[in-house]
């Protein structure tokens, strides 16, 4: 079994509004072989808090508005940490970068075929790496003028 031609279209809507967003690190993955309860998995993740709740916000408003779907549930919302929207045919996970190393939910799925993704969302692929080094070095620079 794969996932279904309406699975594809919220993921790839939703990867798309996740991009626009700034989002890290977009992959998705077909699971419908290993689950019976959803279809596909998008993942993504944000630097800090406010982020990992702006790209739920606009994936939630862009799949509502383009595809009228709206999610059964959404989970996490309080601490922004990690925010999971589940539709049914695809579950969404936007996490903080460090939920997302720590938890590492790539290494659950890499088994799974992984979803062909809008060109925009493909190239967010290496984001929270760069970032990271990027405010090492910040902090590194910050650290010297302190001494």
């Amino acid at each position: 079994m794969t996932a279904t031609d309406r699975s594809i279209e919220l993921i790839n809507v939703a990867a798309q509004a996740a991009a626009d967003k700034l989002a890290h690190d977009i992959i998705a993955y077909d699971v419908s072989d290993v689950l019976s309860i959803t279809d596909a998995f998008l993942l993504a993740s944000a630097p800090n808090d406010r982020q990992v709740k702006s790209i739920v916000d606009e994936i939630e408003e862009q799949l509502n508005k383009q595809l009228g779907a709206k999610p059964v549930r959404r989970e996490g919302d309080r601490d922004a940490r990690w925010i999971l929207l589940d539709y049914v045919d695809i579950v969404v996970h936007v996490q903080h970068s460090e939920e997302r190393v720590f938890y590492a939910l790539e290494r659950l799925w890499k088994d799974c075929p992984e979803i062909e993704l809008p060109d925009d969302a493909k190239a967010t692929r290496g984001k929270a790496a760069e970032h990271a080094e990027q405010r090492a070095a910040e902090e590194a620079d910050l650290d010297g003028e302190l001494r």
